[in-house]
């Protein structure tokens, strides 16, 4: 009991720190390095049909381009390209209560491989280039942490549709 306890303070008090990156406004390559495991997958989940204006949405995105990094990844499937396709459509304006307390998490750490954790957050987001914003619930569910709480797979749940029309996914088009 005492170790499953501990696993799930570790697993719970990881993803805080994780979340609270994005309020820091920690550079990608940092949230990598420090909260991923060397062999890390993203997945925004999304219809297929809107990766035309939201390229970030529906695939998994695998390991790391960098040097420093070993990867098997081909150009634009990174955890590195995530990142970058993501910022270069949208932008993420997280404020002090984008993230509830720790204590509100889902922890299970006897879930999945290594544990799952699930985090519902509320945010504004912006499309880069037509300014558009708006506010959503979005949510994270990190999964097959490694011994030391790294996380191996992020999943993000949003809301793509407000995204599709922020970017310009409109009528007409």
């Amino acid at each position: 009991m005492a170790d499953f306890q501990a696993r799930s303070s570790l697993l719970r008090s990881r993803t805080y720190t994780f979340c609270q990156a994005f309020l820091e406004s920690k550079q990608p390559s940092e949230i990598l390095d420090t909260y991923f495991t060397s062999s890390p997958k993203i997945t925004e989940h999304g219809p297929s049909w809107a990766t035309s204006r939201l390229p970030f949405l529906g695939r998994t995105f695998r390991g790391r381009k960098d040097s420093g990094h070993s990867s098997t990844a081909s150009s634009s499937t990174t955890c590195d390209d995530y990142f970058g396709l993501l910022a270069s459509t949208l932008s993420f304006h997280p404020d002090k209560h984008t993230f509830p307390p720790s204590s509100d998490f889902i922890v299970d750490a006897s879930a999945g491989q290594n544990g799952v954790v699930s985090v519902v957050a509320h945010a504004k987001f912006a499309s880069v280039v037509t300014g558009k914003s708006w506010e959503e619930d979005f949510i994270y569910r990190l999964s097959e942490f490694d011994r030391e709480g790294r996380i191996g797979h992020w999943e993000v749940w949003a809301d793509p549709l407000s995204a599709w029309e922020a970017v310009g996914g409109g009528e007409g088009r």
